[in-house]
């Protein structure tokens, strides 16, 4: 089983066990518009766009809404739980679905783990936190570009990436997994550490980072 699928799975179990209405750290979303979410990006690709792309951002919601109603919480996470159809390129272009979803579920997956509580962070297994630190390392200049100083991620190990060239700049020390949370915009649910100037610091973890 590819990392891509063990987290899906995990992510559908627990929303199964979790109900519709939990919480999730997606501002405004249930479990159940995370759930449609998920279904839109896989099997709406005409509205999909809407997830980056601002302009676009009111018809991707409109059908995520419409998605949500239209059908029962145990068919969204059926859909989900079974993947995306073989016309859709997750499905039929090989390594598409381990590529692009790995990260996305493992994000989608802590979303709803850390929006309840007393939660704890999970450990991984090693090949998972390798290829987790390799994209966080690979991506930290695009997901901290907004950053209003300058960043380094850094392992408990003392392996390094840079991301963001500036001056202040604050030392972000966690996990992989810790790190890209943080990355993606989690700061307040990333368990994580900083070096820095207070001010640099406080501008940084309220700052709105990610794709």
């Amino acid at each position: 089983m590819t990392h891509a699928r063990a987290e899906r799975e995990a992510l559908c179990d627990l929303l199964d066990r979790l109900g519709p209405d939990a919480p999730t750290l997606c501002a405004g979303w249930t479990t159940a518009d995370l759930a449609a979410h998920l279904v839109l990006r896989e099997r709406r690709l005409d509205a999909a766009g809407g997830i980056a792309i601002k302009p676009l951002a009111g018809y991707t919601e409109r059908v995520q809404d419409g998605i949500k109603s239209g059908r029962s919480y145990r068919d969204l996470i059926d859909a989900v739980r079974e993947g995306p159809p073989r016309w859709s390129p997750y499905g039929f272009l090989p390594g598409m679905d381990a590529m692009v979803n790995t990260l996305e579920f493992l994000v989608h997956h802590e979303d709803v783990r850390r929006a309840q509580d007393r939660w704890e962070p999970r450990e991984l297994p090693a090949g998972l936190e390798e290829m987790v630190w390799k994209r966080v390392a690979g991506g930290a200049r695009l997901m901290l570009r907004r950053s209003p100083v300058g960043v380094v991620l850094r392992r408990p190990d003392g392996r390094k990436a840079g991301g963001k060239k500036a001056e202040p700049h604050v030392i972000v020390t966690g996990e992989p997994v810790e790190l890209l949370l943080f990355s993606f915009g989690r700061q307040d649910h990333a368990r994580v550490t900083y070096e820095g100037e207070k001010t640099s610091i406080d501008s940084l973890r309220a700052a709105r980072l990610g794709v």
